[in-house]
């Protein structure tokens, strides 16, 4: 286990049971970044909502084994927890969201937890935002922490596809993240890896931002910081599925840019090397040794 770092990283949105063929593991992209931060030594904080339910006592157990903190999941007494239905067709994921569920009502504590403070950054995906009451909520967050690094999680699902918002929250944030496929819908072009560092430049001339990175699967991925332009290729790995490795990829990508401040190839490749390795497992959260993902890559 490595040391933990001083950064308290708030990872807000959607927390939910992934129910796959041969499974069910707790999920929802922001307590998959929490978790993989975790296991890089980040103080990660889950934000979310759960049902007063058997699944949703069983969520918050289940994160609490993680190491993870709780404090921050407020119990939603006439919602039930959260669910994802996933089907896997060559790999790829389906996912079928179960609407108007406990983690659309995320509430902020009663008693803000002491440890949280000052929070370095704060983790967001789009999907947590169909909820008017999420968005009200992440507002009053940014107001709270104006220092904080704000890290947009593109999502997109047939539960919330508001590109609107989407590039609302975008026009908000410090670093966003979104895979080819994303970056194809929001700006109605094809991402391929010779048009790669073009299509990030026009992503972030709409968006604002300072930082954007863009996967795109087994052919690598792409960051635009600074103006300066990294890649680096995948690591081929035999896929099982690949639910939630872009989730540790922005866990790695997180860690690189805030905690280690190293240069940004370096990260784009710890952060590859972690996403393959979760490509290669059965679901999102598996366990491993992280000494191979902490150091720093060769």
């Amino acid at each position: 286990m490595p040391e933990s770092r001083s950064a308290n990283v708030i990872c807000f949105g959607e927390a939910l049971w992934d129910v796959l063929p041969s499974m069910r593991s707790v999920g929802g992209a922001p307590i998959n970044v929490a978790y993989h931060l975790k296991k890089l030594g980040v103080r990660a904080w889950p934000m979310s909502g759960v049902g007063n339910d058997p699944l949703g006592a069983e969520l918050k157990s289940q994160i609490e084994q993680w190491g993870l903190p709780s404090d921050l999941i407020c119990s939603v007494a006439d919602r039930e927890t959260g669910r994802s239905l996933v089907t896997i067709l060559e790999g790829e994921p389906n996912f079928e969201v179960l609407k108007d569920v406990a983690w659309d009502y995320i509430d902020v504590p009663e008693n803000w937890p002491v440890e949280c403070q000052p929070a370095e950054a704060l983790v967001f995906g789009s999907l947590a935002q169909r909820s008017a009451r999420n968005r009200a909520v992440l507002d009053a967050m940014f107001v709270a922490m104006p220092n904080a690094l704000k890290v947009l999680d593109v999502n997109l699902r047939d539960a919330f596809e508001d590109y609107e918002q989407i590039w609302a929250l975008a026009r908000s944030a410090d670093l966003v993240k979104l895979n080819d496929e994303e970056m194809q819908a929001l700006m109605q072009t094809t991402a391929t890896r010779a048009n790669a560092e073009d299509c990030v430049r026009s992503f972030q001339r709409e968006a604002g931002c300072e930082t954007v990175c863009m996967t795109m699967g087994a052919q690598g991925a792409g960051l635009l910081r600074c103006d300066e332009w990294h890649w680096v290729d995948a690591v081929p790995v035999k896929v099982r599925d690949t639910v939630g490795a872009g989730d540790s990829f922005l866990a790695g990508l997180i860690y690189g840019l805030l905690i280690t401040q190293e240069d940004a190839t370096a990260t784009l490749r710890r952060s590859a090397t972690l996403a393959s390795f979760v490509a290669s497992s059965d679901g999102a959260t598996p366990d491993y040794d992280i000494g191979e993902f902490v150091a720093q890559p060769g």
